[in-house]
């Protein structure tokens, strides 16, 4: 599922933004899927919960895709 996510203000936390998106259920469930090396951020595994994200970045989590606009 491809979806668009307009941040507010400069950044939003990648866990915060797995959050408010759907894609984790809870800050735990964010966590726990970063630290098994699962997310992406613009095709790179991240593994920092604190990671900024920022306009124009594409996070991937299974086949669901966020666009930060």
């Amino acid at each position: 599922m491809d979806q668009k996510f307009k941040v507010k203000g400069d950044y939003i936390e990648l866990t915060k933004l797995l959050k408010v998106t759907g894609l984790c259920g809870t800050g735990g469930h964010a966590k726990m899927v970063i630290e098994n090396r699962l997310i992406t951020v613009d095709g790179e595994v991240e593994i920092r919960k604190g990671r900024k994200i920022r306009k124009g970045m594409i996070v991937q989590y299974a086949n669901d895709i966020v666009k930060v606009i």
